[in-house]
């Protein structure tokens, strides 16, 4: 699981939580009619803007979110660096046997294309198309996020307006003044609070997962036809060293240094 986004939504309701708890009842923020307001709201505004389909689809994908358990850069080039090892010294067939130890989808598809004898060029073409559609749907899932954070708010007000009226419809008596404005506030809180604590920090990480899951892809094709080509594998790290930061770089060499000397 990734601890960040854990840690910072149990931190983010904790800490409000306990600012609402140490100025009085918790009580006093609980309103049905302000979360029909903005949570019935926001589903009514995603369901207009995006088909049915795409809506379900993309709720599934709320545990990447949360999930840290992809495949890192340093993990792929590691495997990849091996393999192109293995089969410098046994031929591209003797990854046939790699296939089904694969826990990477694609990574699986890239080493069966090569072992089958794929040419280079339609080897790129097809696992460049398969990198092209996940992002789209990445881009789809986060963007829907995006949206309901955007329409959060905008429900907030709306539920603040209603409220609003009913204490002006209101004025002469007293004792509705405080329901009203009780309405108007609530809303809005939940609707910034639904939008800054969940909706929008949801589609910055998948964004984030997206581009990262697009970078090890991006390792995994170039390793691949590294191998494909028969080159040295100490070449077919260098190469896929290029789309690392500076300091995996760095990290990379210093594993290989005390390797060699463990080695000695």
């Amino acid at each position: 699981m990734d601890l960040a986004s854990i840690v910072g939504t149990l931190l983010g309701v904790s800490l409000i939580l306990i600012a609402i708890i140490t100025q009085g009842s918790i009580m006093a923020f609980i309103s049905f009619s302000s979360a029909l307001i903005v949570v019935g709201g926001v589903i009514a505004a995603t369901l207009i803007n995006y088909p049915l389909s795409r809506v379900i689809s993309v709720m599934k994908v709320v545990k990447v979110a949360y999930k840290g358990d992809s495949l890192q850069p340093l993990e792929v080039i590691r495997d990849l660096v091996r393999m192109a090892e293995k089969a410098r010294k046994e031929g591209l067939l003797a990854l046939e046997n790699e296939i089904d130890e694969m826990s990477d989808e694609f990574m699986k598809k890239g080493i069966q294309l090569i072992v089958d004898g794929t040419d280079p060029e339609l080897a790129r073409n097809i696992l460049e198309t398969e990198i092209s559609m996940m992002e789209e749907r990445h881009r789809i899932g986060a963007e829907i996020f995006d949206s309901m954070g955007t329409s959060a708010p905008a429900f907030g007000m709306i539920g603040t307006l209603i409220g609003l009226i009913f204490m002006l419809k209101n004025l002469n008596d007293p004792g509705s003044l405080g329901p009203g404005m009780a309405l108007a506030l609530i809303t809005t809180f939940y609707g910034t609070l639904l939008a800054n604590l969940l909706f929008i920090p949801i589609a910055g990480k998948l964004k984030l997962r997206s581009s990262e899951e697009i970078l090890n892809r991006e390792i995994v094709i170039e390793g691949i036809l590294s191998i494909q080509a028969g080159e040295n594998p100490r070449i077919v790290g260098e190469k896929m060293k290029a789309y690392l930061h500076p300091l995996e770089k760095t990290y990379i060499d210093d594993e290989r240094k005390l390797g060699n000397s463990d080695e000695a």
